[in-house]
């Protein structure tokens, strides 16, 4: 079994056993963090079952999964990085989910977007959780107005998406986009990655985000 497959077994059993012992159940989805990695390494993950992949750059993500996913229509492609509006008809043609839209701008053009090929993403709207100026995400104290609009523009609004400030205990940021979520009534929950999946999927992680626990560091 490629080593891949073994770090995605791993990390699923782990979340399975951490969240058994306090009596949940239902277990997150995990979006294998491909970007930067050649197809080569990503094939043993398709060929074993994985469906969920996330790239943060659509020129990258073209060039690498427009043929397998003409031949592979179970695969679901995420865009988890920062999307520039010039980008958003690309994106729109092969992505499933888009995790990143901060704005009524970019929600505006990927709804004309989808329009024009009839398709519909489902969309995470990100939360600049620890109001950190070098973050993409919207404050909190605007993110109702944003639900609204997409809302209005008939957008599929599935979520919210988070990355909590590094170096410190996400615990508490995990803990208070659960609440807010729940509050907005939505059904999925983006929040995760290689150092924090765990504790995440405490607070109702639907979908976490894990590249270098799956793929080893970049070289």
């Amino acid at each position: 079994m490629h080593s891949t497959v073994q770090n995605l077994l791993y990390i699923e059993t782990s979340i399975k056993t951490h969240l058994n012992k306090i009596n949940i159940y239902k277990n997150p989805k995990i979006v294998a963090v491909s970007k930067t990695f050649k197809i080569d390494k990503i094939l043993p993950l398709i060929q074993y079952g994985h469906v969920d992949f996330g790239e943060n750059k659509v020129q990258e993500a073209v060039e690498k999964w427009t043929e397998i996913k003409k031949n592979n229509s179970k695969i679901k492609l995420h865009m988890i990085g920062k999307l520039q509006t010039n980008k958003v008809k690309f994106a729109v043609q092969l992505f499933d989910y888009i995790h990143s839209v901060d704005s009524e701008k970019l929600a505006k053009k990927i709804a004309e977007e989808q329009n024009k090929i009839n398709k519909k993403i489902k969309i995470f709207l990100q939360v600049n959780i620890g109001n950190e100026n070098q973050k993409s995400g919207i404050d909190k104290d605007n993110l109702n107005q944003l639900v609204s609009f997409c809302k209005e523009t008939g957008l599929d609004l599935v979520g919210l998406m988070c990355i909590p400030p590094v170096n410190i205990d996400p615990e508490s940021y995990f803990k208070e986009m659960k609440k807010i979520n729940e509050d907005l009534n939505f059904t999925e929950l983006s929040m995760g990655m290689s150092s924090d999946f765990l504790k995440a999927a405490e607070y109702s992680s639907t979908y976490i985000r894990v590249g270098s626990k799956i793929f080893g560091q970049r070289s």
